[in-house]
């Protein structure tokens, strides 16, 4: 019995309600213990700023390596401890970028905009992804072979996923973030799948 094989794909949005942000910060010296104690008198005001409820610091990374420069010079050393956050809560997002922005962070990257849960948004792009897959094989089968489609024979899951949408930017007082557009943003939720069906 003839085959024909299409492939279909399904895309699916959902507004964001959870988001990530990554920032880092440096301390410099001339020997590595020097650029670790730097670094150690810095994070002194970060760690406090990072406490709110509703935030969770999903990691800490630390990092110590050499500087150099042309013709192989050594010039010192740099330590740098990078974060990962996550919000629950979208209403700190503003604040609490506008605080780790005044204390002058060596990167801050983010939003990255998350969902909590895609269980429904991931079964409504799998349905999309079969549909388009059968109405293409329709065509084929109606339109180019003069047959009829018959019964799916077989399903391959192609993968997708999420598509975040991100913005990236990149003491004292906290900065004013009131322009950076901060409010929540659609994440894609995405399915491709391979089908097989049976030519009448």
């Amino acid at each position: 019995m003839a085959e024909i094989v299409t492939t279909g794909t399904g895309q699916v949005e959902r507004l964001a309600d959870r988001a990530r942000l990554t920032v880092s910060f440096q301390g410099a010296g001339t020997t590595r213990a020097e650029a670790v104690t730097a670094l150690n008198a810095r994070l002194g005001d970060v760690e406090p700023a990072m406490q709110v409820v509703g935030v969770r610091v999903a990691s800490r990374l630390l990092s110590v390596s050499e500087q150099w420069e042309e013709k192989n010079r050594r010039v010192g050393s740099v330590a740098q401890q990078r974060y990962v956050l996550v919000f629950r809560d979208l209403t700190q997002l503003p604040d609490l970028v506008g605080r780790l922005a005044a204390l002058e962070p060596a990167e801050l990257d983010g939003p990255h905009w998350l969902l909590a849960d895609s269980t429904d948004a991931r079964r409504e792009a799998q349905g999309a992804a079969l549909t388009d897959a059968r109405v293409t094989a329709e065509g084929y089968a109606t339109r180019s072979l003069g047959a009829q489609l018959g019964p799916l024979v077989k399903l391959v899951d192609q993968g997708g996923g999420f598509q975040p949408r991100m913005m990236a930017y990149g003491g004292g007082q906290a900065v004013d973030v009131s322009n950076l557009s901060l409010e929540p943003e659609l994440v894609s939720v995405s399915a491709t799948c391979e089908t097989t069906w049976h030519l009448l």
